[in-house]
């Protein structure tokens, strides 16, 4: 969608419609949502959203909420954000998480890319740009200065809309020396999706495929010499110096792992959307033969569901507060320690709402219930996945917490 109605106060790019509002996007992200339910099998087939849904998602205005007032987007909050993806994931898990994937690293780019290379890259309005972390294919020299970069990259979620993709590659390195990691990021015209997706015990239609670029030409600018993890926002950032918002100065590394918390809470409240449509409509199965919601047994398991679904959905609202809050205090307030200890947070919400479903609702809604292709069946395989993912399986076991000790012991190389 091309922008062309200009802000005569600034000479801006005005968005599509000015007046929107955060509770406009958030009340049509629930709108959408319960929409999404009855088609998540096709979904998983076609491996990723329908067209007419992601038209729908970009007249929402859903793809321009992060990005810049100044390139037409709305730059609503990342908590305005954070809701409609909860919202989405809570109908679809496959679609919540496919959209989130591509839309949130609207923030990242503008916060460390500079002038030049925003302007190019929300040149479109909407902006959808998978991220990955682990460093895959090479980059060497081009003679004007910039970068040739070749390689393939998985689990791009977000691949089949994308506009954008931020990757990680490495440098071929001088005789003797180790190679070292470059961030950069290219347009669609510069890689092409594979068809790759889709055999995964979950998150099927995640739209999570590779992405292959073939020696394309990287502008030195489009480019960081640093992992994404590594980057520090205590000095200030491009960002915050554009946009006077200080939103694009926060932690990436918890702005990460919030985007895990709020799609894990958000599918794990669809499951319990469908526990209680059983608990109304199915009777017990040993008697005395009264519906679920008459049985004790079922009230209990549906309170201690509800219980940690409620408290995690009150400890990530409280979570992205506290990263907003830091955000706006300053650079200098967003120390490591700050950044490792959001992350630990995050952690404790994805293990909630995975107790939740795994510990109750899973293993008393019924074999039926979860046959394949039911609703609670296909939660249960996509949080699973979500539980498999090595940002937090791994990381948020392991470095996470040896990252936040040793920021809060300065020890050194707390990245």
């Amino acid at each position: 969608m091309t922008v062309t109605a200009i802000n005569p106060a600034n000479g801006y790019p005005l968005p599509p419609e000015p007046d929107l509002t955060p509770a406009d996007v958030i009340a049509r992200a629930e709108a959408i949502a319960p929409t999404l339910v009855a088609r998540q099998a096709e979904v998983e087939e076609r491996t990723y959203y329908a067209a007419d849904v992601h038209e729908a998602f970009s007249k929402a205005g859903f793809y321009r909420i992060l990005v810049p007032r100044r390139y037409g987007g709305y730059e609503f909050g990342v908590d305005t954000f954070f809701q409609v993806v909860r919202t989405l994931a809570r109908g679809c898990p496959s679609t919540g998480w496919m959209y989130c994937l591509g839309a949130v690293h609207a923030v990242f780019a503008a916060t460390v890319f500079p002038e030049r290379v925003q302007e190019e890259i929300f040149s479109g309005g909407d902006f959808i740009a998978p991220s990955t972390v682990l460093p895959c294919g090479t980059a060497e020299r081009h003679p004007d200065g910039g970068w040739v970069v070749d390689g393939t990259w998985g689990y791009c979620s977000g691949a089949p809309y994308a506009t954008h993709f931020i990757g990680h590659t490495l440098v071929a390195p001088e005789e003797g020396d180790e190679p070292e990691v470059l961030l950069f990021v290219v347009s669609s015209d510069q890689f092409r999706r594979l068809d790759d997706w889709g055999r995964q015990l979950g998150l099927k239609g995640s739209g999570s495929h590779s992405l292959v670029i073939d020696n394309a030409h990287v502008p030195d600018d489009q480019t960081l010499p640093i992992h994404q993890s590594q980057y520090q926002v205590t000095q200030d950032t491009p960002g915050v110096r554009l946009h006077i918002n200080p939103q694009y100065g926060g932690g990436p590394v918890s702005f990460a792992f919030l985007e895990a918390a709020f799609l894990a809470v958000g599918i794990a409240q669809g499951a319990l959307d469908e526990y209680e449509h059983l608990m109304r409509t199915r009777t017990t199965m040993y008697p005395p033969i009264v519906s679920r919601a008459a049985d004790p047994d079922f009230q209990r398991w549906y309170g201690e569901a509800t219980g940690k679904l409620a408290t995690a959905e009150a400890a990530v609202a409280g979570t992205v507060s506290r990263w907003q809050d830091l955000c706006a205090e300053g650079p200098q307030a967003f120390t490591a320690e700050q950044d490792w200890r959001i992350a630990t947070m995050c952690r404790e919400v994805i293990r909630l709402s995975w107790a939740a479903v795994e510990q109750h609702v899973f293993p008393t809604a019924g074999s039926s219930a979860v046959t394949r292709g039911q609703r609670i069946e296909r939660v249960w395989r996509d949080l699973s996945t979500l539980q498999s993912h090595a940002g937090i399986a791994v990381a948020m076991n392991t470095m996470v917490n040896r990252e936040l000790a040793k920021a809060r012991f300065g020890l050194e190389d707390h990245h």
